[in-house]
């Protein structure tokens, strides 16, 4: 049974009027699919895993920035319940709608504007931003410094900081849409046939067959945007899908094994501990007493 969804309020996070606030978690299994009523941004600083956005899942990878807007539900989850060994670290900076107000006198540039402006009133995409040369890392980093350490002037420091972060957010959306103008589109359009199709005999020659790319082509775009090669990728899914399955259900292993694309259980099993740590019948044991 899915577990229900909560919303996490401003004044839990902004008690004595602040706006702004920056935090560094590492990522489980324990909180729930939540929205909130503030707009989040969430970078990945290390590992890997999925991220649950209303109804779709994404993968997620060191070095990809995702857009929450507010009343927007999601969650993030780590690749593997072993997270001491493989943790999933994200960095999530939140902040009031209303503090966009406050940063837009300074700014000239119309374009940067309305992009402020469309992530003010939850019109920006949902979709990650991936970092080039460690540019969004470096802001995260200070942020979260200057909000632990707080130093004369950190209210402000932290508002310039943010601002250089959706100036930077803004190019690097621009010079993926001049680079890639409609392969992002595309691509995701690939990962949905994923999702849809995991319990078949995929393979990457078939996904060039449907969507008209080199298999090379593909392979670049599944490093860049996941981190992964198309057949990691694959089974990730399929261990994650299998793993939903294993929490929820009373089904067979050899049932789940076979209902997510692997006719041989052994075989499965043995992909199942590399990926996750454990067979699936201790991680299932693990689930009832978590």
């Amino acid at each position: 049974m899915n577990q229900p969804k909560r919303t996490l309020t401003a004044e839990r996070f902004f008690p004595d009027h602040t706006m702004l606030s920056i935090n560094r978690a590492t990522e489980a299994f324990r909180l729930p699919q939540h929205d909130h009523e503030f707009i989040e941004l969430a970078y990945v600083g290390e590992g890997r895993g999925f991220h649950y956005m209303e109804n779709e899942v994404r993968p997620a990878a060191r070095g990809q920035l995702f857009v929450i807007p507010v009343g927007v539900s999601h969650v993030f989850r780590p690749s593997s319940p072993d997270t001491a060994s493989e943790p999933l670290v994200v960095y999530n900076c939140i902040f009031q709608p209303g503090l966009i107000d406050s940063l837009l006198p300074v700014v000239t540039e119309e374009p940067i504007a309305a992009y402020m402006k469309e992530l003010q009133t939850g019109k920006l995409s949902c979709e990650a931003i991936t970092d080039v040369d460690a540019c969004l890392e470096a802001l995260f980093l200070a942020m979260h410094r200057e909000h632990e350490l707080p130093q004369s002037g950190a209210s402000t420091y932290l508002r310039s900081l943010l601002l250089q972060l959706l100036l930077t957010m803004h190019r690097l959306k621009h010079r993926e849409s001049s680079e890639w103008p409609g392969k992002h589109d595309r691509f995701i359009q690939v990962l949905e046939y994923v999702e849809r199709h995991y319990s078949e005999e995929l393979t990457l020659s078939q996904l060039t067959e449907s969507f008209r790319w080199s298999e090379r082509q593909l392979q670049r775009l599944f490093k860049r945007h996941t981190s992964q090669t198309f057949l990691h990728y694959l089974q990730g899914v399929r261990v994650r899908k299998s793993c939903e399955q294993l929490r929820k259900s009373d089904r067979t292993i050899g049932a789940i094994a076979e209902s997510v694309g692997y006719r041989d259980v052994n075989s499965f099993i043995a992909l199942f501990k590399k990926v996750v740590g454990q067979t699936p019948g201790s991680y299932r044991k693990q689930q009832l007493f978590t």
